[in-house]
């Protein structure tokens, strides 16, 4: 079965189950800011599917992830690593450009900056506005405003014992296995 028929039967399950969450936190089902960002993820052996992220010099898999405030997925798409995030990204918008029409704003990091990605985002969709958050010049830790909420999903992810490292064969059982992890977060929520 094609990557993108897997992921429309999927989808539609998550939209729901993320607007029910949404709800019962006393939010509305639809949201109105969404924090994009990609994180990359080395291979096992197994992987058929190899990428090499040069600028992060890991060779493997990237998850591309848009949610919300309060951590719930909007999006998400799993690409080789040598896709960059601004490609990755808009592809994600691509795909769920119609359960997103109600976004006014898009928060991502310095890897998202540039004429093209914004262009893309408004193509998409034509209300958003993208929102570059930087690192500030820091010798300390700092934690960025509403970047580290995207970073904490990562996270919750990652604490899956198949999620830490792509251990699938093909890119599409990796989208599988990333999507059955939301939807137990999604459960916990509910």
């Amino acid at each position: 079965m094609p990557l993108t028929i897997l992921r429309a039967c999927y989808h539609r399950p998550l939209k729901k189950s993320v607007g029910a969450a949404r709800v019962r936190l006393g939010r509305n089902a639809q949201p109105s800011l969404l924090i994009i960002d990609a994180q990359r993820v080395q291979n096992t052996d197994s992987a058929r599917h190899k990428g090499y992220d040069a600028g992060k010099k890991v060779a493997g898999s990237k998850r591309h992830l848009a949610v919300n405030t309060q951590g719930l997925p909007h999006g998400l798409i799993v690409t080789t690593a040598n896709v960059t995030d601004r490609h990755g990204a808009t592809k994600l918008l691509c795909q769920q450009r119609t359960e997103l029409q109600s976004i006014h704003t898009s928060l991502t990091d310095s890897g998202y900056s540039g004429t093209t990605f914004a262009q893309a985002v408004n193509q998409w969709l034509p209300h958003a506005k993208v929102q570059i958050v930087k690192r500030l010049e820091q010798a300390t830790f700092v934690v960025l405003p509403k970047r580290w909420i995207v970073e904490r999903t990562f996270a919750w992810q990652d604490k899956h014992r198949r999620r830490w490292k792509n251990c699938e064969c093909l890119l599409n059982s990796s989208l599988q296995f990333a999507i059955l992890v939301l939807f137990a977060l999604l459960l916990n929520r509910l």
